[in-house]
């Protein structure tokens, strides 16, 4: 179970991840110690589990996202973990989420342009093994984006 702090702490940090451990403390009322104790009670509890940096990947050239919604030939005993295997060596494949019903398999695919997309798809996504049906979706907008809880 949270603690009210532990609660305040980790809605303090979702809201700005950049607040440093002093600044934490100024807001919660305690001292920095008490403050990154908690951090490493909540890190040890495996609440928190590390602090990344987001990367825009439009920014870096990559303007175009494809999710992509696989059906795997499961005839084939090792489907899941050859294609899964196969998946995380194309590097332009930054999510892969597997799933129980019709589609097993949603790959996010990100590219510099629908040129590079169609080159990717090609040479690097159709030669997955495995693969009985494939459905590109195109991201048009992100509408919402939040990995934060509601504590």
């Amino acid at each position: 179970m949270l603690e009210d702090a532990d609660r305040r702490l980790i809605r303090m940090w979702q809201s700005d991840p950049s607040l440093s451990v002093s600044e934490l403390s100024d807001q919660l009322g305690q001292t920095p110690t008490k403050t990154a104790r908690r951090i490493d009670h909540l890190t040890q509890q495996g609440v928190i589990e590390g602090l990344g940096h987001e990367v825009d990947w439009a920014k870096l050239g990559y303007s175009a996202e494809v999710s992509l919604r696989v059906t795997l030939d499961k005839t084939q005993s090792r489907a899941f973990d050859d294609f899964i295997a196969a998946a995380r060596k194309v590097p332009e494949v930054i999510e892969i989420q597997t799933f129980l019903g019709r589609v097993d398999v949603r790959l996010s695919v990100i590219a510099r342009d629908m040129a590079h997309y169609q080159q990717l798809y090609r040479t690097s996504i159709l030669t997955l093994p495995h693969i009985a049906d494939i459905e590109a979706l195109m991201q048009v907008a992100v509408v919402k984006s939040d990995v934060g809880l509601p504590l």
